[in-house]
């Protein structure tokens, strides 16, 4: 006899519906953030430039799609109000954008040799990408303090909280690490 397994999560009707935006958002998202990170390291900024550009690439192209689908998610599903009121929608409306328009103009910035603002422009886009990594952490921290899990209002606040500390983080440190030396952060030769 067929015993039925309980379900971890529960069935997830937009999913089911249209998955293709959660498919490329995942995707994306996951070169995005994974790869992404990698960017940030000296040694191959430093050490292997051709590969840092081949990956920069693929990565902005990434962050674009991670970016615009999650755009596509927030205004094509209809989610209940628990899980998704006026402030998230807006706020998640206003960073997809934003997080385009970041790697937009991370990719001007390189091709105009600035260093600085290219570094500042990725660094913005990747924290407000992170917000999902942050999003969780905040969730369980209130699951653990309030005994459940958070929705309506409460929700929508601690969600737009997370992507208000990851981009305070990331204005710290480009106003820490990039702010002092931007006169010497622009390429002098042709890549």
């Amino acid at each position: 006899v067929y015993k039925r397994q309980p379900m971890i999560i529960p069935a997830n009707p937009r999913a089911v519906i249209d998955p293709l935006p959660i498919t490329l958002h995942i995707l994306g998202s996951s070169v995005f953030c994974l790869v992404g990170a990698l960017q940030f390291l000296p040694s191959l900024r430093c050490h292997r430039p051709v590969l840092h550009r081949t990956l920069g690439r693929i990565v902005a192209a990434a962050g674009c799609v991670s970016a615009l689908t999650g755009l596509w998610m927030t205004v094509s599903y209809a989610f209940p109000a628990a899980l998704q009121g006026p402030l998230l929608y807006g706020a998640r409306v206003t960073l997809s954008l934003a997080m385009v328009a970041f790697i937009a103009w991370a990719v001007v910035a390189i091709r105009s040799r600035n260093l600085a603002a290219h570094r500042a422009a990725m660094l913005r886009a990747y924290a407000i990408a992170q917000g999902a990594s942050t999003q969780t952490a905040l969730g369980l921290i209130a699951m653990i303090f309030f005994g459940t899990e958070l929705l309506g209002v409460s929700r929508d606040l601690v969600m737009v909280a997370a992507w208000a500390i990851n981009i305070g983080v990331a204005e710290v440190l480009i106003h820490r690490f990039f702010g002092t030396r931007r006169s010497r952060a622009t390429i002098s030769s042709t890549p």
